[in-house]
């Protein structure tokens, strides 16, 4: 009797425990889907992607972050700029930049390139690498263009300046002409108010205005993204 009593109380609690693992089940399933993370992006480039000689809410990434924000993209950005960087050096540390969790790529290499007179074959082999390292990743890429000084004369121009567009229509990527597109606007005459005493690198207000011209390109890659 006491053992068929006990049988009873086992088989009652067992059916108690699997009612309460069903109903957290369902309460589980009703409450829905959890909610998605953020999309991710990078932003890979050199001193004008990192900040340089700004104070860190002044530099580019940061505001970009806010001018997203304000634009309602529920997306991270990190910061991978490299002072000084060129596309050999983003090349190399390009494959273990993109982690697992990085969707989109906003490129903007070269201009070191440029200033020390790199073989534009060089920096043509350099990009195409990167962008293949970006598709076999699956990573969405915004391409940044430049363009050369005149420095070493119209044929290196030309031949520098075209890598860009035609590698973007290789890959299929998007494309914007000039990391410093936001500024075509403004009067020239006022230009240098927009930069450092170097007349090189942005200041927090040429920034602002830069965010302005690339961040509807930047929307456009986060509407690729999955």
């Amino acid at each position: 009797m006491r053992f068929r009593n006990s049988l009873k109380s086992l088989l009652s609690y067992g059916a108690g425990c699997l009612r309460g693992k069903v109903l957290a089940g369902l309460m589980l399933i009703s409450a829905g889907p959890a909610m998605a993370a953020p999309a991710t992006l990078i932003a890979f480039g050199d001193s004008l992607t990192q900040g340089y000689g700004l104070i860190e809410q002044e530099g580019f990434v940061p505001q970009l972050r806010a001018w997203l924000a304000g634009q309602g993209a529920d997306v991270r950005v990190i910061n991978a700029g490299v002072s000084g960087d060129t596309t050999a050096g983003g090349l190399a540390r390009l494959d273990w930049s993109l982690t697992w969790d990085v969707q989109g790529m906003i490129l903007a290499l070269g201009g070191n390139d440029a200033l020390r007179g790199t073989d534009p074959g060089v920096t043509r082999a350099n990009v195409r690498a990167m962008l293949q390292v970006a598709q076999d990743k699956g990573v969405e890429v915004l391409l940044v263009g430049l363009r050369a000084p005149g420095n070493f004369g119209p044929e290196y121009q030309a031949e520098f300046n075209a890598i860009w567009p035609e590698l973007s229509e290789e890959f299929g990527t998007l494309y914007a002409e000039s990391f410093f597109e936001g500024l075509g606007e403004t009067d020239p005459a006022e230009l240098g108010d927009l930069f450092q005493p170097d007349g090189i690198h942005p200041n927090g207000e040429g920034v602002r205005l830069i965010v302005e011209g690339l961040g509807p390109k930047v929307l456009e890659l986060i509407e690729r993204l999955d």
